[in-house]
């Protein structure tokens, strides 16, 4: 009976889901990889370029002054929602995720009082369940939610379109699937897909909602074009790392220095501003919850590891054992990029490709491996007698598993605690604050510390990417924090000194780590010195970074650079391969055959070209009065699209409309044009013509785009990939040198004022990042 209810129960589940808007071909697997049906030549680019065509150019006419005032502060109050929901729902995951952690170490302390073996069993159901309903959610409902989602949004921001990465499911599979797999004991953290949480947030928002399941608002669908959507996505990632971390600079720096390519000062002060805003609701839950609303939610929830009470100054001599931090952190860094590399091709080539089934035997494998290691490892290690107790700390010895604070008792007597489970059968968030903790010196044994990071690291290589969602930022802290507070405890016995605090060498080690994994550095550093709330280490936290990053880059790239290449995501990354200085722009484009349309062109050659190839973009050609082809455009294939689908542009004549070139009447308004987000759009099979419709003609003349980007033929690779990259470009076209010039552009040229009393001075905005 109870086995027929919850077979019900899962059916119903299924259906509910069921209605949530479908992924597209090509979606994300449970793993985090494109399908091989979308394959690294079939991965299509967005449309960054604003294609200043007729229709775009009348609406823009029809605007004044009031109606920009009105899309700039819809644009402020769009920063204001995507802030407050990502805050929100990081509030969700971390009183969930908190609460789960909370009533499992309750009860388990509670059965281990009478029996081991029963607490241990109840320790691995329990986290069995939270990671079953996790990769249950990814592999049945939601596949992009899988891995850390910041390879893919980078990817969205480089301007590659990866279908359902945005998705309303992908949104809900990532916070439950979250809640699942970190309150399951996962070697993994929530951070990463709360980047991945606030993109999704903002795309919905700026496309006014789900229309799907029914979740859509009208008056928000101001946003369509995907250079508006970019703006909205880079505040989500932000937003992400903001509510993450609690850590507001640290997410605009990791938006400008991680994951976009494409940077204005307007993106900025609207990232900062909601970056902020997240900040005062995570602050304002908080406040909610010390007064005892969120259950087992406590001092540990939020991430904020407060060592301003460590150590004060430091001498010349602990240079040395901080710069071997950095070294260790490096190589350790690198050979965890490599390992994760070559883990994820044997699970894509092997194991994946067995279904779903698998996939979710494999977490569940996990998950009892790593509930067994927590549980048991901590049993064979020898208690240790309570410190004496300082009248002036507020650290009590010994506190029950999975409370916050020092000096875990774990199958010891009163006054005895284990400091093996003090970090390990306990939350993430929980053991690196006693990592970092300030005045508690001999608190771990090197030998204890040896055996967690050794097998911690190799939890955190087998657990990256499995079909839950993942993020390396704790578990990277959690590493790099265990073997330097080794050194710490090396550098008290060397020196002898009493100032020396293992908690601060423990830091460094997590900032090493990370730098040498992640590769970042200047948002890495703020995030740091957030999170400690101790400035006095900035320095050193700057040694450590520059050090491990420079160790790590030796060996491969970056996590995220890793991860996308083994997902198929085309990056261009911002420095152009060495190779390409020795090209030119006529070798990149080799012997393929263009394929272009006349201005008029019948309605039978668009389908039968549409049909025939994939390309998303066409040159447009005409004759002038002496016979000379002129390109006078680029017309989208969406666009053609478009207007195949709608029919009011049909002709009879081949003749242009307007023979002088000028605009007409336009019938489409130019939102019209803009693709859905949250799917490809308008397909050439589901456009139905009669063959009345193939003998008509279309004048492509008001849709096309008449000013898209030239290059000559001899010009440098390297200038066509910087080019490419920092405007944000889909096409260019390679054309012979021209014939003539007609004018020269100069900076003054530029300086536009405005008719007006103030004369103000309008600046000339770079549409790529400012170098420093």
């Amino acid at each position: 009976m109870l086995s027929n209810h919850f077979q019900n129960g899962m059916e119903t589940a299924r259906l509910a889901w069921s209605r949530l808007p479908h992924s597209e071909e090509g979606e994300l697997d449970g793993g985090g990889l494109l399908s091989t049906t979308n394959n690294k030549n079939g991965v299509e680019s967005l449309d960054y370029e604003v294609i200043e065509n007729y229709a775009y150019r009348e609406e823009q006419a029809q605007r004044g002054k009031l109606f920009v005032g009105y899309n700039v502060g819809m644009k402020w109050f769009f920063a204001l929602l995507i802030g407050t929901g990502t805050g929100l729902a990081a509030v969700f995951i971390n009183i969930s995720v908190e609460n789960f952690a909370g009533w499992k170490f309750a009860l388990t302390f509670n059965i281990i009082q009478k029996s081991y073996l029963a607490g241990c069993l109840v320790y691995i159901f329990i986290n069995l369940a939270l990671v079953f309903s996790s990769v249950y959610i990814i592999t049945q409902f939601a596949p992009a939610a899988a891995g850390s989602g910041i390879p893919e949004i980078k990817g969205y921001l480089n301007g590659i379109d990866i279908p359902g990465i945005l998705l309303f499911r992908t949104l809900i599979g990532k916070i439950f699937g979250s809640i699942g797999s970190v309150g399951g004991g996962l070697a993994l953290g929530k951070e990463g897909p709360l980047v991945h949480i606030g993109a999704c947030i903002a795309s919905l928002l700026g496309q006014g909602g789900s229309t799907k399941y029914h979740l859509s608002s009208r008056w928000l669908q101001g946003f369509k074009s995907d250079r508006d959507r970019r703006d909205l996505v880079t505040c989500g990632c932000a937003a992400g790392v903001a509510a993450a971390f609690r850590a507001p600079v640290g997410g605009v720096l990791f938006a400008l220095e991680e994951v976009t390519s494409w940077w204005r000062s307007q993106l900025m002060w609207r990232v900062f501003f909601t970056s902020a805003i997240v900040a005062v609701v995570v602050r304002a839950a908080m406040g909610w919850c010390k007064s005892g609303n969120c259950g087992h939610f406590g001092s540990g929830g939020f991430i904020i590891w407060d060592i301003s009470d460590g150590q004060e100054d430091y001498s010349f001599e602990e240079l040395l054992p901080m710069a071997v931090i950095g070294i260790i952190g490096g190589l350790l860094g690198a050979l965890f990029n490599q390992l994760t590399i070559y883990v994820t091709r044997w699970r894509r080539n092997y194991l994946h490709k067995k279904g779903n089934r698998v996939k979710i035997y494999e977490a569940c494998l996990i998950s009892i491996i790593t509930s067994v290691i927590s549980f048991g490892l901590p049993l064979l290690r020898k208690c240790s007698p309570c410190p004496d107790s300082d009248p002036d700390s507020e650290i009590e010895c010994p506190r029950a598993p999975g409370m916050y604070g020092n000096y875990v008792n774990f199958y010891c007597s009163k006054k005895e605690y284990n400091d093996l489970a003090t970090i390990f059968f306990n939350t993430q968030d929980d053991a690196i604050r006693n990592l970092f903790s300030a005045k508690t010196i001999h608190e771990f044994s090197a030998q204890s510390l040896l055996t967690f990071l050794v097998m911690f690291y190799t939890l955190a290589v087998v657990t990256f990417g499995t079909a839950v969602p993942a993020g390396q930022f704790v578990p990277g802290i959690m590493i790099g924090s265990t073997y330097g507070r080794l050194v710490g405890i090396f550098t008290v016995n060397h020196y002898k000194k009493l100032n020396i605090e293992e908690g601060t060498y423990a830091l460094l080690g997590a900032a090493s780590f990370l730098g040498g994994s992640m590769r970042m550095t200047v948002s890495l550093c703020v995030i740091m010195v957030e999170i400690t709330n101790n400035l006095k280490l900035l320095p050193l936290i700057m040694l450590v970074l520059l050090i491990s990053k420079a160790v790590g880059d030796a060996f491969n790239e970056g996590l995220y650079e890793e991860q996308a290449r083994l997902r198929s995501i085309p990056l261009l990354e911002s420095r152009p391969k060495y190779e390409m200085r020795k090209m030119i722009a006529k070798e990149a484009c080799g012997n393929q055959k263009v394929l272009s349309l006349p201005r008029v062109v019948k309605v039978a050659d668009v389908v039968s070209i549409l049909r025939s190839n994939k390309h998303n973009g066409f040159p447009v050609i005409d004759h002038s009065r002496n016979g000379e082809t002129l390109v006078i455009g680029l017309m989208l294939r969406s666009h053609l699209l478009v207007l195949l689908q709608s029919k009011i542009d049909f002709q009879h004549s081949p003749l242009p409309s307007d023979p002088r070139g000028g605009s007409r009447a336009i019938r489409h308004n130019f939102g019209e044009f803009a693709k859905p987000v949250s799917s490809k759009g308008i397909s050439i099979n589901d456009i139905h013509l009669s063959s009345d419709d193939f003998e008509m003609y279309i004048d492509l003349a008001p849709f096309l785009n008449p000013s898209p980007y030239i290059v000559p033929e001899d010009m440098s690779l390297t200038k066509v990939y910087n080019l490419f990259r920092q405007l944000g470009l889909r096409h260019i076209f390679v054309v012979p040198h021209a014939s003539r010039v007609i004018g020269v552009i100069t900076r003054k040229d530029l300086l536009i004022e405005e008719e007006s009393e103030d004369s103000d001075t309008m600046e000339l905005q770079s549409t790529s990042r400012s170098a420093t």
